[in-house]
Formats: C-alpha cells, sequence, structure tokens
C-alpha cells in the first residue's frame, strides 16, 4: 500500500516529567470476605488527594453495600475539606474494622488522574473479580494499536475481555479502548497509553463532522490492518472553472495533524478511498 504523501519524523527527544505521589490501599473487611476497595493517590506538592473505589458493592458487600456505595463521596468531600496530610492522618487514626487502608508508598506518575487509573487496576480489579456491566462501568478492550506516528501495522484484531472506565465517563455503544503508541500526540496522549475511542455507525466509519477532532484512521487495502491516530483537518478547493458560489468548493486534501510540534503533518488524498476514519479519541485512561 502507498504511504501517505508525508510521513511524520521525529526532529528531537523530549523527556517525560514526573512527580513524586504516595498512594495507600483501601480495603474492606467484612466477616466473609476481606478485599482491595479502591486507591487513594496523594499529590504532595499540591496536598491533593485523588481517589477511585469499585462500583460493585451490592455483589461483593451484601448488608453493607448501600452505606459503602456512599464513601467514595464521603472520602472525596473530606479529602477537599482537610488537605492530603490532614485526611490521610485521619484515616490512619479512625478507621474502623471494617475500613482499613495500608502504609503510604512512593509511586512516580506523569499524570496523577492516569497514574490512579494504573494503580486501581494493579491493586484492585487485577486482585479480585469486579462485577462487569457491557457499556455501563466497563468497556471493551481490542489488541488494536495506533501508532501517534506512521500507519502501525496490526496482526488479526483480538478481544482483550473488558476494563473498568472512570467514574463521570458517559459510556455508549461503539466505544472501546486501544493503546496508542509513538510520540506525536504528546502531550495529550503519551507513548503507550491506553486510550478511549468513539466508533462509527454500522458501517464502521465515523460519522458526523470530523473537523478539529482527534481520530482513528485505518488504512484499508492491506492484509494487516494498518491505525493512526491524528487530529482531522479537511482542506476545501474550488473546482474548476467555478464563479465562487458556495456548491464550487470541494474538499481537497484531508490533512492528519500531530499534536507535538516535533513532527510533521501528512496529506491523504479523500478520492483515493483507501482510508477510513474509523472513531473518534475520547480520552486516555492509563
Amino acid at each position: 500500500m502507498p504511504e501517505p504523501l508525508r510521513a511524520a519524523t521525529p526532529l528531537r527527544t523530549k523527556p517525560v516529567t514526573t512527580k513524586l505521589a504516595r498512594y495507600s490501599i483501601l480495603s474492606v473487611v467484612l466477616p466473609e470476605a476481606q478485599f482491595p476497595a479502591g486507591v487513594l493517590l496523594e499529590d504532595p506538592a499540591d496536598d491533593r488527594v485523588y481517589l477511585r473505589l469499585r462500583r460493585d458493592w451490592d455483589q461483593v458487600a451484601g448488608e453493607e453495600s448501600e452505606v459503602l456505595s456512599l464513601l467514595e463521596a464521603d472520602l472525596a468531600s473530606a479529602a477537599t475539606r482537610m488537605g492530603a496530610a490532614a485526611f490521610f492522618e485521619h484515616l490512619e487514626t479512625t478507621l474502623s474494622n471494617t475500613l482499613r487502608v495500608s502504609d503510604r508508598r512512593d509511586a512516580m506518575v506523569a499524570d496523577f488522574e492516569r497514574g490512579l487509573s494504573r494503580l486501581y487496576r494493579e491493586h484492585v480489579s487485577s486482585h479480585v473479580s469486579v462485577k462487569v456491566r457491557e457499556y455501563v462501568t466497563h468497556l471493551p478492550r481490542y489488541s488494536l494499536a495506533a501508532a501517534a506516528g506512521p500507519f502501525l501495522e496490526n496482526p488479526e484484531i483480538e478481544s482483550q475481555g473488558w476494563v473498568e472506565a472512570p467514574v463521570g465517563l458517559r459510556l455508549g455503544k461503539g466505544m472501546f479502548v486501544a493503546t496508542v503508541t509513538g510520540r506525536s500526540m504528546e502531550p495529550l496522549i503519551p507513548d503507550g497509553s491506553l486510550c478511549v475511542f468513539r466508533g462509527g455507525g454500522q458501517g464502521g466509519a465515523l460519522a458526523g463532522s470530523r473537523q478539529g477532532k482527534l481520530v482513528l484512521v485505518e488504512a484499508l487495502g492491506s492484509g494487516n490492518d494498518r491505525y493512526t491516530v491524528k487530529r482531522y483537518s479537511s482542506e476545501k478547493v474550488q473546482s474548476e472553472g467555478a464563479t465562487g458560489d458556495d456548491d464550487s468548493w470541494r474538499h481537497g486534501r484531508i490533512r492528519l495533524e500531530p499534536l507535538n510540534p516535533e513532527f510533521e503533518a501528512w496529506y491523504l488524498e479523500p478520492e483515493e478511498d483507501r482510508y477510513r476514519i474509523l472513531a473518534e479519541f475520547v480520552q486516555v485512561l492509563e
């Protein structure tokens, strides 16, 4: 398959800035079971707490589920009111036998929300069965890897189960999770990020206006599927012999733009019909 007219090329390497964090694991101890319930992540520099608790209390906590379902909001309110240092001191001295918090451990994170998601997966969802509620609390993950750079070739795309989405993200059919590799979409999408995408309809292609959106592009006609993520920009050109009316303009080249200024844009010719805009980028999970 021919390559795009211009390939993205790195100009120099830029280090990723990380910050010191501390985290604790919150556990629930019931007569019939003990399990990790969530992660409390401290930003010492800003005296702030990021937290994430499981949401399937009705499946694991029995009679305690109603009380525990209010726990995350209560803890978030207390952390905001007290600040991180006082909040952790309060927890460590006042928690009941039902709730226990581990000693704080050091960690280095580039982004606190993404770091929280990673720690939650490592210490909660990967160590205890969390009920999957399809497109309510969880999204499907696929082995698809998209390049933040030249099109990345994939073997056959396979399902990799379900990933729990953060609270506050509105889920729906057609949304999925996949990995983005490369630096051309930094700082918004770091190399190796697990990202949420919103796919198109039954035809596969993304419907509606794409102008200015970050999109997942599929290169068609290859034995192995090839994908990239870029900002979409359609350049209009005037038709030959046109008088200047609105109908005289047509879509010219499609410009796929990186966010990282160290990389160059690509141009695609829409009439070649070799590419499909498959999905819109929503956010980075971790």
